[in-house]
């Protein structure tokens, strides 16, 4: 009665097909459309990230006293830095609660990302008139530095860094998009 288009019939595999089809938001500016849409999906990739980053570190811990883990004790080893403090051997309440926090301040990074980078995509394409790897370069650098606002004990080394390291990936996303 529907067709294809109704909710109930359509598979999981139909909604991958049209996910870039999909309009999430409609705030009635192709920019902000386009700003909310990008910070969705990558909030998104970026809870999973610390979700299973968190997973995959918490199973290492497990295999520290394990020796037919068949992991040497320098590779089962956690790394200083890499895990949250609150999650382990404390109350299941810190714990969950660090776990919150981590998932959270990841989640908004990842978006924050998208969202800036995107954006200003978007809005040097229609301002230049053209889009070039000159845009994604200005927009890479950019978001790099607004990334690096958020990250920990943040200094000038690591901002020129993240500027850089912003700018090269992106101008180099660009210049491969046309190889591949």
């Amino acid at each position: 009665m529907f067709g294809k288009n109704n909710l109930e019939t359509r598979s999981f595999f139909d909604e991958l097909k049209n996910f870039e089809k999909n309009v999430f938001f409609d705030f009635g500016h192709p920019l902000l459309n386009r700003i909310a849409e990008s910070f969705v999906r990558a909030a998104g990739i970026g809870a999973v990230q610390a979700l299973s980053k968190e997973a995959y570190f918490t199973a290492v811990e497990g295999c520290d006293g394990d020796t037919k883990s068949g992991l040497s004790s320098e590779a089962s080893a956690p790394k200083k830095g890499k895990t949250l403090p609150g999650l382990r051997g404390e109350t299941n309440q810190k714990s969950v609660e660090a776990l919150i926090k981590r998932t959270g301040k990841e989640t908004l990074q990842w978006g924050m990302v998208a969202g800036v980078y995107s954006g200003l995509t978007y809005g040097l394409k229609e301002a230049r008139g053209v889009h070039d790897w000159k845009n994604s370069a200005l927009a890479g650098a950019i978001t790099g530095g607004a990334l690096a606002l958020t990250l920990d004990n943040n200094s000038h080394e690591q901002m020129v860094q993240c500027v850089i390291t912003g700018a090269a990936i992106s101008t180099a996303a660009n210049l491969l998009a046309g190889i591949f």
